[in-house]
């Protein structure tokens, strides 16, 4: 049934946010057993693989405006249903940094000073990168994963690695990003922690919506040039209503 393909979407993105922000709110700056950078970006990447494994049947597992948009661009995804997909994975992100919000709150000290694991740039990227370079570097790891997405899922592929084919280019999309973004390449994920963080983090929000979409679209439209083959939509195999 349709409801459920966009119940599973708002699941899978609620566990994306609250795993791979919560692995850097909570436990990546522990003193001495702080998970750390590679910590973070392997959470984020686990997060995805075990929702494909999960839901993947059920909705397709996009958990991300960007993903959902890039295969809608490459042919692969029916273009009314982008709005509802889309709607569920902000709303599952949003519960995702409410809970994670609730708990990191509950230590003495807590504050959002730190930023809360939002995205940003210029003075709000961990590294202190520019804007456009931000915006490059987000514009081209989401179309490069979707890149990997379009050709992990496509019918020619090994038979059930698509999710860790998937997952472990998230985690490298991470590690090779979170000091210059924090890493987005995901809008709902962005927009789940930054209405909590409030501030710049809205401010700067727009650049984590556009270049992601942009890149995700980039992503989608190029693997579909290089491999016209037909294959099937990722909407999972649940039946719509």
């Amino acid at each position: 049934m349709t409801m459920k393909k966009y119940t599973a979407e708002a699941i899978g993105t609620f566990w994306l946010t609250f795993g791979g922000c919560g692995s850097a709110v909570i436990a990546a700056g522990l003193p001495n057993v702080g998970i750390g950078y590679l910590g973070v970006a392997l959470a984020f990447g686990l997060t995805v693989v075990t929702m494909a494994y999960a839901i993947g049947h059920i909705s397709g597992c996009h958990l991300n405006p960007a993903v959902t948009i890039g295969l809608a661009a490459g042919g692969r995804f029916p273009v009314n249903r982008i709005v509802p997909y889309i709607i569920a994975q902000v709303v599952g992100g949003i519960v995702g940094g409410g809970l994670l919000y609730l708990i990191a709150s509950g230590k003495a000290g807590f504050d959002l000073s730190g930023g809360f694991a939002s995205n940003g740039y210029g003075e709000h990227s961990p590294g202190h990168y520019s804007m456009f370079a931000c915006f490059l570097a987000e514009l081209v790891l989401t179309a490069v994963f979707l890149f990997i997405i379009m050709g992990a899922t496509h019918g020619k592929a090994p038979v059930g690695f698509a999710p860790l084919a998937i997952g472990f280019g998230l985690t490298l999309i991470h590690l090779i990003s979170i000091d210059v973004t924090n890493t987005s390449v995901n809008p709902a994920r962005s927009t789940g922690v930054a209405i909590f963080a409030g501030g710049w983090a809205i401010q700067q929000l727009w650049l984590f919506w556009l270049a992601p979409i942009a890149g995700g679209v980039i992503g989608g439209m190029l693997y579909r040039w290089l491999s016209t083959e037909p294959d099937g939509v990722i909407v999972g195999t649940a039946p719509a209503e």
